[in-house]
């Protein structure tokens, strides 16, 4: 597989969709006894390239500062990839609530439930709070900041952030805003 062209197409898609903005998210792959993940400060629809981060040990200076976050969840879950984007309906609603629950047709079918967890960006306590959570579901959202989905494949993590965001606008419109 060209990991290099898929992180491309699937930061792309993120971007496009608003998903993502400037140099905000990440992405991660399972890879050997560590994993790929995108360059601290990249743009996820031209990621460059790719940084290898072992599973024990230091983390290379290059890789994106949510590293710890990735590891961590590879560490104790048998996800295959993660997908961290900010997007802005979920990341508004995580605001809210302490567990997303969809009503509309595709968010109750695929992801029915979406706990929202805490922890300051970059931190051990975010890493650990998110890991924890994906250990029983696919997407998980970080009180103010954004979603993380643990999934099979890059291309699955996008289809359930692109979910998620499509069911937090449906939550916030049928609310006539936050109560």
């Amino acid at each position: 597989m060209n990991h290099a062209a898929e992180f491309q197409r699937i930061g792309k898609r993120l971007r496009e969709e608003g998903l993502v903005s400037a140099n905000f998210g990440n992405m991660s792959v399972r890879k050997g006894d560590g994993l790929l993940i995108t360059r601290n400060g990249a743009f996820l629809d031209s990621p460059g390239e790719l940084v290898y981060v072992a599973m024990a040990g230091a983390i290379p200076q290059e890789a994106s500062s949510e590293c710890k976050l990735h590891r961590e969840v590879y560490r104790i879950t048998p996800h295959h990839a993660v997908v961290h984007a900010h997007p802005p309906h979920a990341v508004a609603t995580s605001l809210h609530r302490d567990r997303i629950v969809p009503v509309d047709s595709e968010g109750v079918m695929f992801c029915p439930s979406v706990p929202v967890v805490t922890g300051l960006p970059g931190s051990m306590e975010m890493a650990e709070n998110v890991a924890s959570a994906l250990k029983d579901h696919k997407v998980v959202i970080v009180r103010g900041h954004g979603t993380v989905c643990g999934a099979g494949s890059l291309e699955e993590g996008y289809v359930l952030t692109s979910i998620v965001e499509h069911s937090c606008r449906v939550l916030l419109l049928s609310w006539g805003g936050c109560d």
